[in-house]
């Protein structure tokens, strides 16, 4: 029986996991962190370290791994294997990581972006499953998409697609008038936390603004503006505090806009939010998303899609990467040796 590897790669985190691409649950799992500072090479070596101790654990011989998944925290041309860049961690650009970890591991590799991955495993076995076209978002520092058609992760042209946490809003976000070149720039964990830092900064900034009073962040970052994060601004807006509730809804209200164009040029059967940022549960998050969509959306399309959390939590980038190249082997199988 065959056996494959899914790897996740972000910023932070490292996930190798094996299984048979079936879904959960996995037969092994790794989960580590990053290196600090986190470097190509010094992830590189995690990634054959921890391969070699998920067989040890496993007890599997390398010869029953039939193939490789990676979903990368990133943009990546997959028909070419390489990774674009990371914006987090140095080394990545143009690097040929599909070519690289065939020839130190002897299996056949295939690369994704993690919400590609992400968007694959809720199609086949979390919230999007029995639905075609599903739009998968994660909100988490930062914002990506990915869709899955017949059974298919949809890549363009082969370098990307779906990148809706870089669609350009128009119109200035209405709860605290500071404009955001990108989605991302106002709904993701970053966005929101840069602008939070930004009126506590510039100086004048928030009384030119007219949002209020500062001083719940003041007193949320202790004075210090770096220490600002999504989780304190969502403390202070459970608090109370009106300038966190106005940034939070500066986001809420930016991503339902995105979600109402997705919706307008795909008319997805479902759409499945997942990332930390949603975490912050119904109330407090997917009521208000789904209301600025459909206050957006194309009317004929605006009932159509639900839009629910994703099922699969921290694991759902490894379990698409496993998932994907299972359908890979499938579709390719590798030709037997002796």
């Amino acid at each position: 029986m065959a056996f494959f590897v899914g790897i996740e790669i972000g910023g932070t985190k490292l996930q190798l996991a094996v299984g048979r691409g079936d879904g959960p649950p996995f037969v092994g799992l790794i989960r580590d962190t990053v290196e600090t500072p986190g470097t190509a090479p010094r992830i590189q070596r995690q990634i054959l370290d921890g391969y070699h101790r998920l067989l040890r654990e496993t007890g599997l011989r390398t010869d029953e791994i039939a193939g490789i998944g990676i979903g990368f925290g990133g943009p990546v041309d997959t028909r070419r294997g390489t990774i674009v860049t990371s914006h987090q961690v140095a080394g990545w650009n143009d690097f040929p990581i599909v070519d690289w970890l065939h020839r130190e591991l002897g299996r056949p590799v295939l690369l994704h972006n993690d919400a590609d991955s992400a968007a694959f495993a809720e199609a086949q076995f979390g919230a999007g499953r029995g639905f075609d076209p599903v739009l998968y978002v994660t909100v988490g520092s930062g914002i990506g998409g990915g869709l899955v058609f017949r059974g298919e992760v949809y890549r363009g042209q082969g370098a990307g697609a779906l990148e809706i946490g870089h669609l350009r809003p128009l119109g200035t976000p209405t709860h605290i008038p500071l404009p955001g070149t990108t989605v991302e720039s106002i709904a993701s964990g970053f966005g929101i936390t840069q602008r939070a830092q930004r009126l506590l900064t510039e100086p004048g900034l928030a009384g030119r603004l007219g949002v209020g009073s500062t001083e719940g962040l003041v007193r949320l970052c202790s004075g210090d503006p770096t220490a600002l994060n999504t989780r304190l601004i969502v403390e202070g807006a459970r608090g109370g505090d009106a300038v966190c509730q106005k940034l939070l809804d500066d986001g809420t209200d930016t991503l339902g806009w995105a979600l109402a164009q997705a919706i307008a040029l795909l008319n997805p059967a479902r759409i499945v939010l997942g990332g930390g940022v949603s975490l912050r549960g119904e109330t407090e998050f997917f009521e208000p998303v789904r209301a600025a969509c459909r206050r957006y959306a194309f009317g004929p399309f605006r009932d159509l899609a639900q839009i629910v959390p994703a099922h699969l939590e921290e694991e759902v980038v490894v379990h698409g990467a496993v998932a994907l190249a299972a359908q890979h082997h499938a579709a390719h199988p590798a030709p037997r040796t002796t």
